[in-house]
């Protein structure tokens, strides 16, 4: 007896030892720095549409739910409370119930209420419209009825039909409680939120400047005093700047496989991961000649090399995938032997392009008359590189092109307008969802659904795998529609991007995820070792 007890007594000290130990291996203080690629248009996340919106300013903010910061892959499972303390569904998966936490204070002091909830998603789903410029987003939660409140502290989500993928959305980055008494213009201005991390300033083409809540609702959090984000349009210079340690992090999206390896050399202490961070898609005017013909459309997608864009681009390393991100990253993408079914996706290259000049043959064209296009991108590298290339493909099906590039200010506009023919975009993952991808960029009528496409047949089948509670079953549907919209040449994907997040090894408790961009920038227990 005696000696279980010396050996529970010793294990308990040595218990309080090593918890103790790590308490105080936490250093407080330091400014983490790293680089972003181009002027966010805001820092309002509920109106943007731009990771270079949500790295900078997420840790402004909390969400009712979000997923688990030190959780590598992004799932159902990896989600824990935030603003939220718990969460259940009701037995017909019509009505989502969370019970918020007590005693949080938005940055200007005012409390953080269940109204400001009811305000936020009111607003992002249109149920009270123009009460923001624009909702990116509201397609993810087009299926909500109502929201109702019970107090201050509990807040029900009312849905039309059954939507098990209202819960990831709500953990996504790109999902914030906003205050409700704060104004749309000066949430783009001087935004507000309950996060870790204050505003300061934002001076375009410059800096974005954020400094420690010292009232954060999470008792000893943030270890950091401050964020600062130097804007830097130049890859180049960003990746320098990371080597000569001017930079604690890379942007999330920066080096790509080659780029990882040579910065690791060249900062041998430097950690890097390589994972897929989205697509490289096609959109097409298919409103307008000579995009409105189907068959240019499906050469379009026949001449397109993928492997040729993975050995390119992804260093060989494979990132070929319909719309969701692929396996092993992705949680929903299509496996490699039912891809390899799909238009353009079959591994004879020769014989894909050959079917391509035929249907352009057909269309009228043909080596003594070729069609010139202008391919619209955006001035930066993840879209002009792999633009560069599709111009090279474009070639085998008698089109002649040539890059029209534009600022990142002046891009999203053109796109929206529609004032573009074919364009090389660049889709990185907010969330790993079907429900996000299908309704945001397909659904009839959504904002980001650049080039207009409608099938309404395809719509309820998107509706159809919403509402699916059974996973396997669900799946099943999901790949059907993608090869529906394949077939359909709705948004032609190019190649999934893998590249690389790096920091420096006295970065602390940084983790990065695999199949988001979007939904690991809180910061509040990074550190610096320094």
């Amino acid at each position: 007896m005696r000696r279980s007890g010396w050996r529970a007594a010793l294990s308990a000290l040595a218990m309080l030892f090593l918890m103790t130990g790590a308490t105080l291996a936490q250093k407080r203080g330091g400014i983490l720095t790293f680089p972003l690629i181009d002027s966010p248009p805001s820092p309002s996340i509920q109106e943007e549409a731009t990771v270079s919106v949500v790295v900078p300013f997420m840790s402004l903010f909390n969400n009712l739910v979000i997923f688990d910061q030190h959780k590598p892959q992004n799932s159902v499972d990896t989600i824990v409370p935030e603003l939220a303390t718990s969460w259940s569904w009701s037995a017909d998966y019509l009505a989502l119930t969370f019970k918020l936490r007590d005693g949080v204070k938005f940055h200007d002091g005012k409390p953080f209420s269940s109204a400001d909830v009811k305000c936020t998603w009111d607003m992002v789903s249109g149920l009270t419209p123009g009460k923001i410029r624009k909702s990116p987003r509201q397609e993810w939660f087009a299926n909500l009825r109502e929201i109702t409140v019970n107090g201050d502290r509990e807040v029900t989500f009312h849905l039309k039909r059954p939507q098990p993928s209202l819960l990831p959305m709500l953990a996504s980055g790109y999902s914030p409680v906003y205050p409700c008494h704060v104004p749309s213009g000066t949430m783009r201005t001087k935004p507000i939120g309950t996060g870790p991390f204050k505003f300061v300033e934002y001076r375009m083409n410059e800096v974005i400047r954020l400094e420690r809540n010292a009232e954060y609702w999470k008792p000893g959090l943030p270890y950091l005093d401050g964020v600062e984000v130097k804007i830097v349009t130049n890859r180049a210079t960003r990746n320098l700047g990371f080597v000569a340690g001017k930079f604690d992090v890379t942007f999330p999206t920066d080096p790509t496989v080659a780029l990882a390896r040579e910065m690791q050399t060249q900062a041998p202490t430097a950690q890097c991961k390589v994972r897929m961070i989205g697509n490289s898609n096609l959109i097409v005017n298919r409103d307008a000649p000579p995009f409105d013909n189907p068959d240019i459309r499906m050469a379009l997608a026949l001449t397109l090399d993928h492997k040729a864009f993975n050995d390119i681009m992804n260093e060989g390393v494979p990132g070929t995938g319909a719309v969701l991100l692929p396996p092993p990253d992705g949680v929903w993408g299509v496996p490699p032997d039912v891809l390899a079914t799909f238009p353009g996706y079959g591994p004879d290259v020769a014989k894909n392009r050959e079917e391509g000049r035929a249907l352009m043959r057909k269309a009228g064209f043909g080596p003594d008359k070729r069609l010139k296009v202008k391919i619209f991108t955006r001035d930066i590298s993840t879209f002009k590189d792999p633009a560069l290339i599709l111009a090279d493909h474009l070639k085998e099906i008698y089109i002649d092109a040539e890059l029209d590039i534009a600022d990142t200010t002046i891009y999203y506009n053109r796109v929206f307008k529609k004032d573009f023919s074919v364009g090389m975009n660049a889709t990185g993952t907010s969330l790993d969802d079907p429900d996000q991808a299908f309704y945001e960029f397909f659904g009839c009528g959504s904002l980001r659904n650049y080039t207009n496409y409608c099938n309404r047949e395809i719509q309820g089948m998107i509706d159809q795998q919403s509402q699916e509670i059974d996973q396997g079953k669900r799946k099943a549907l999901v790949w059907e529609i993608e090869r529906r919209l394949a077939q359909d040449v709705a948004r032609p994907i190019t190649y999934h991007g893998q590249q690389a997040g790096c920091w420096h090894s006295y970065v602390k408790n940084y983790d990065v995820m695999v199949n988001s961009i979007y939904n690991g920038w809180r910061w509040e227990d990074v550190w610096l070792d320094k």
